[in-house]
């Protein structure tokens, strides 16, 4: 184990009743006046990318445009505290470097990021705490807002110091930052997420499933209830406001189940690396109507996320986890079923496991052989979940959201 100590930030949200909407909106506008300054001064350059030709946008950094030129255009029209200028300077370049990122990836287009969402980040100089009550400074000697939140429940519990403040129309929320000693991980489980499940690989451990059905019926339910409405939505424009309710629903509901899997993953393999693909949901849409649908239900990126900042995680190249053999290495053109066959060495093996198998070789940075998967499987025997009768005792596994750890599951090669 290797120690070492990184900055981690807890959020906690509060209501309010200040009308704050005049404010936010002014916020909103001079963020986008923001990037519309910046982004008109981009400029796009051809290079070589990985052996393709590709024009990268060169955003400009220099501090007489920054915090000379921007900043004094910024401030003739505004009317509250000046340090929301340079807030807003900040977030500006906060999303422009993010929307590049995503866009060398090719996950966004050669569009310019519009501000929709309203909300102002509030720094530590707009601020001050005393005695249990926030006081947030709105406008310089003139208007301030004040929360109370002595008898919060998290005061007690949150550790270091406050931070940034985020200020919203119904909601504030307070972070707080802490330096916390980390010990790197050694051991290791990689996740192959299918539809309805993770499922999970580590030799001492085995198979692990994470049952995502729960999951997956909140958002069939949710899709059932808005295409009863949708049809007769642009008759009745009141039923666009209850599609939206359902929307909020759904997304909350589904959040609020994803927290308690991950949670219960992190804490169940407290010290452990994830390995998770990286997927590209777009990429997997086919001319299936019900695949996409299907897809569309899936939230692989979202728990990656809430995994991220429980536990020590890492991002696997997902290509032919599927199709590989785990013991030889072939790769089978094409599957059917939840039994994967080899055809070169035999092996017999629930398809899913015999994903996580080899994104676990991949997190350690290894290639199949017969003799390596005899050494990660030496513990382990006979098969589950596939359709045939279970041998060596073998536990058929049953949908539900706890971890499964059977006893046996892998099926031994073919004899002839």
């Amino acid at each position: 184990m290797v120690s070492g100590s990184s900055y981690q930030v807890r959020a906690y949200n509060i209501k309010h009743n200040y009308d704050v909407k005049d404010f936010l909106e002014a916020y909103r506008l001079m963020l986008q006046k923001t990037i519309d300054e910046v982004w008109s001064r981009i400029a796009w350059v051809e290079k070589h990318i990985k052996g393709k030709r590709r024009v990268i946008p060169i955003i400009p950094k220099e501090n007489s445009f920054k915090h000379h030129y921007l900043r004094s255009i910024l401030m003739k029209d505004w009317r509250y505290s000046k340090h929301y200028v340079d807030s807003a300077i900040k977030q500006a370049y906060s999303i422009l470097h993010s929307w590049r990122r995503n866009y060398i990836k090719g996950e966004r287009s050669r569009e310019k990021p519009i501000v929709k969402k309203k909300f102002v980040r509030i720094k530590e100089t707009l601020y001050s705490f005393r005695d249990g009550k926030i006081k947030i400074s709105i406008k310089p000697y003139e208007e301030y807002l004040e929360f109370d939140i002595s008898r919060a429940w998290f005061l007690n519990r949150a550790r270091g110091e406050m931070g940034e403040l985020i200020l919203g129309e119904k909601y504030l929320t307070i972070t707080f930052r802490f330096r916390e000693r980390v010990t790197k991980a050694e051991e290791k489980i990689a996740w192959d997420s299918n539809e309805k499940s993770l499922d999970g690989f580590n030799p001492k451990i085995g198979w692990i499933r994470m049952d995502l059905t729960e999951l997956f019926h909140i958002h069939r339910v949710y899709e059932l209830k808005r295409r009863r409405l949708q049809s007769r939505a642009s008759k009745k424009p009141k039923l666009k406001e209850v599609l939206k309710k359902y929307s909020r629903r759904e997304r909350n509901r589904a959040r609020d189940l994803i927290h308690k899997l991950t949670t219960q993953l992190a804490r169940t393999f407290k010290g452990y690396i994830h390995g998770f693909e990286k997927l590209n949901r777009e990429r997997m849409l086919t001319y299936s109507k019900k695949h996409n649908r299907n897809m569309a239900k899936s939230d692989w990126k979202i728990i990656y996320k809430f995994m991220n900042y429980k536990a020590e995680t890492v991002t696997l190249n997902p290509k032919n986890s599927t199709r590989r053999c785990s013991r030889c290495g072939m790769l089978l053109n094409a599957l059917k079923g939840a039994l994967y066959e080899c055809k070169s060495c035999g092996l017999r093996i629930n398809r899913q496991l015999n994903a996580a198998i080899n994104l676990y070789l991949q997190m350690e940075g290894l290639s199949p052989s017969p003799k390596l998967f005899k050494e990660l499987m030496r513990a382990w025997s006979g098969f589950t979940l596939t359709g045939e009768e279970a041998d060596e005792g073998s536990n058929e596994l049953k949908r539900s959201p706890k971890l499964m750890n059977p006893k046996s599951y892998v099926c031994p090669p073919k004899t002839t």
